[in-house]
């Protein structure tokens, strides 16, 4: 999660929907949405993933001039400690997502991000040594203060790079 504040707009779910393939007509047709339980259009699931997309310093952002996760200069355009899955070769990545819906995000909705640590653990990998897991929760609010969307995510890091 990048930015703190986005708004939810038409356009926005109706790009999501299509960016993932996804042609349920809840997500475009405002008239056949009306006729559905949630009433209204509503975004897909994992929509407020896309927030990240209003933060233009989001690391995985492109930025021109620089390289880039996916530059094509190398196998991800980063080099070293860049911060990226542990960066350095530190064995990083992302290994869980979980996402609690309290109600549908819409349009018309400006939500508001608050990311808050959850848990760290570990345990032993046979071949990677320690693995440190760690949990990051993030709340999505309404412009009034409702509980929308609860994201957490999990992160992993070897303690050593894994032997080839």
């Amino acid at each position: 999660m990048a930015v703190d504040k986005f708004p939810v707009e038409y356009s926005h779910i109706l790009m999501f929907a299509r960016s993932v393939g996804d042609d349920n007509k809840i997500y475009s047709d405002e008239e056949y949405a009306k006729t559905t339980e949630p009433g209204s259009v509503i975004a897909p699931p994992t929509f407020v993933q896309s927030s990240a997309q209003f933060d233009p310093d989001y690391f995985l952002r492109p930025k021109v001039g620089q390289p880039w996760f996916g530059s094509g200069k190398e196998p991800t355009g980063l080099k070293g400690d860049s911060g990226f899955g542990g960066g350095g070769g530190g064995g990083g990545l992302h290994a869980e997502q979980h996402y609690e819906y309290h109600r549908h995000p819409k349009p018309g909705d400006v939500l508001t991000a608050t990311v808050k640590p959850g848990k760290t653990w570990e345990k032993e990998g046979k071949r990677s040594g320690k693995l440190v897991f760690t949990e990051s929760i993030t709340e999505y609010r309404d412009q009034n203060g409702e509980l929308v969307v609860t994201a957490r995510g999990v992160g992993v890091r070897t303690e050593r790079p894994v032997d080839q």
